[in-house]
């Protein structure tokens, strides 16, 4: 029988399943004030992941021992009175597109089955350094390339809320996780909704800071200039810390900020939003969404109003050729940053059949065509294609004069509006497989979410309530660059609000998983 089941016959259950349901702040406070143990939490998630996993698929490899060790020596730490980082102790999980030195880092690709990297990423390295126990690495679409987890290499990772459904994409895991009580935190990766958009179909939390304000040395690149990690969490609070953690000026990643973190922190805890002007996307506001998406977005904007903020329409015109955009600039980065996937000095490699002493060249061709999705090869077969002579002036240099007009869009809107605020995706999850064969319907999902990856800006998702499907609604807020504490007090002042109307946290309201007894 698994340690969180409620059967009274299971010394202590009850009390493991009530650990593994607060928010990760609440756990910092019970671990710091002798309440509890960073071991009996971490094994709390660890015995959750053990009962519920083998249905959701949220982690792609799970590494207690390391975990256990880790909260052990937080535990001595604080018995002997050292100073120790707020969230010490607190479980997180990582996006398996983060290098971990010692863990296997496969990016959900075949091409890394079995590469454990020498060296830890730079938020690896942070997280290690806060006394964070690592439960281990999250399901995700190979090298980030999807909106469903459903172009794993592993297998889809499955929505908690309804196991027949996709729980977005790429970073689907990492937001499954956390929705599960798997984790209390989780850290993915976003270049155009791959934290907001999993966040959004699985009712959690997830925050793309600023391009550059969270390094990305030992993020295995998908897009250069629009990949960005953020955490995914269950409440805005608890987005808010692990982005602290996270967040900083790295030297070994050249686009990182030079600056202090944002007071996301404290602004989180405030939560207020008088006075504050919130700016509908009038281009991100019109038809093309589910009625409930839509219906619960108009009564969150009603809620900050009734808070004290002013509501404006703003609007933005290039955001129509955003998504076209995005699908010439990424694909071409894309193209260029996996050519490095060669067999020839790391990662898998495959002989070609019938051939006694293949060249270099037919090694390498038989080893992508058996290492990468299909996925992967339609966008590298698109980027090569707008990066040839002849047409990278027509395709990728049009894209990113696009791009700037987004920028230019952005700004001119937040002259009259604090933050931006529009639905995070379209309409609720999808059932899996029902797009597969449809890659146009599936880039459709992150319609609303690209504009702030071309522009490098801040955005978060965070629950809006449940559409008529009874599934979870996303609520986007977009903040200026370098502004991130903005969407952090108007998250926050926006999921207060909701939850006195809902009586507590939307996953409450979530369909229990079946446990593995």
């Amino acid at each position: 029988m698994s340690a969180d089941t409620t059967d009274e016959t299971s010394k202590g259950s009850t009390v493991t399943d009530d650990i593994i349901r607060l928010s990760a702040a609440e756990m910092a406070s019970k671990l710091g004030d002798g309440s509890l143990t960073s071991v009996e939490l971490t094994q709390a998630h660890l015995d959750r992941i053990a009962a519920v996993d083998g249905d959701v698929h949220a982690f792609l490899h799970v590494n207690a021992e390391e975990a256990l060790a880790t909260a052990a020596q937080v535990d001595a730490d604080r018995a002997a009175g050292k100073t120790l980082h707020p969230l010490a102790g607190v479980p997180v999980a990582v996006k398996d597109v983060v290098t971990t030195k010692g863990q296997p880092t496969t990016a959900g690709s075949k091409m890394l089955e079995g590469w454990i990297p020498p060296y830890d990423a730079t938020i690896v390295t942070k997280l290690r350094a806060a006394g964070m126990p690592i439960l281990g690495k999250t399901n995700m679409d190979e090298f980030a390339m999807g909106s469903s987890t459903e172009h794993s290499a592993y297998g889809p990772t499955h929505n908690p809320w309804d196991l027949e459904r996709i729980p977005g994409g790429s970073g689907g895991g990492s937001a499954a996780a956390v929705a599960a009580f798997e984790a209390p935190l989780a850290v993915g990766t976003d270049t155009g909704g791959s934290i907001r958009q999993p966040a959004s179909v699985t009712g959690t939390v997830g925050t793309k800071p600023t391009y550059g304000g969270i390094s990305r040395y030992g993020l295995i690149a998908m897009a250069s200039s629009l990949d960005q990690a953020g955490p995914c969490t269950r409440s805005v609070l608890d987005a808010a810390l692990l982005h602290d953690v996270m967040g900083g000026h790295d030297g070994m990643d050249s686009t990182s900020i030079d600056a202090p973190v944002p007071p996301v922190v404290e602004a989180a805890k405030r939560g207020d939003v008088s006075g504050m002007k919130i700016g509908i996307i009038e281009q991100l506001d019109g038809e093309g969404y589910q009625s409930g998406v839509k219906a619960r977005f108009d009564e969150a904007v009603a809620a900050l109003v009734d808070a004290g903020a002013e509501v404006v329409t703003v609007s933005c015109p290039s955001f129509e050729q955003a998504l076209a955009a995005y699908y010439l600039v990424m694909p071409s980065e894309v193209s260029s940053n996996l050519a490095k996937f060669d067999a020839m000095r790391y990662g898998l490699r495959v002989s070609p059949e019938g051939v006694e002493a293949p060249s270099a060249e037919q090694v390498m061709a038989a080893s992508r065509d058996a290492g990468f999705g299909s996925e992967v090869k339609r966008r590298i077969i698109l980027g090569t294609y707008a990066l040839s002579s002849g047409y990278y002036d027509a395709y990728y240099g049009q894209a990113q004069k696009v791009r700037t007009l987004i920028a230019r869009d952005f700004a001119k809107a937040f002259e009259t509006a604090d933050v931006l605020v529009s639905p995070t995706c379209p309409t609720t999850a999808f059932k899996l497989g029902e797009k597969l064969e449809d890659p146009m319907a599936m880039y459709l999902n992150d319609v609303a979410t690209i504009p702030a990856n071309l522009a490098g800006l801040p955005g978060m998702s965070l629950p809006a309530g449940l559409s008529d499907d009874g599934l979870p609604v996303g609520f986007q807020i977009l903040a200026p660059a370098t502004k991130d504490e903005r969407m952090y007090e108007v998250g926050a002042a926006l999921e207060k609000a909701l939850e006195k109307t809902w009586g507590g946290p939307l996953l409450a309201k979530a369909p229990a998983l079946k446990e593995n007894n």
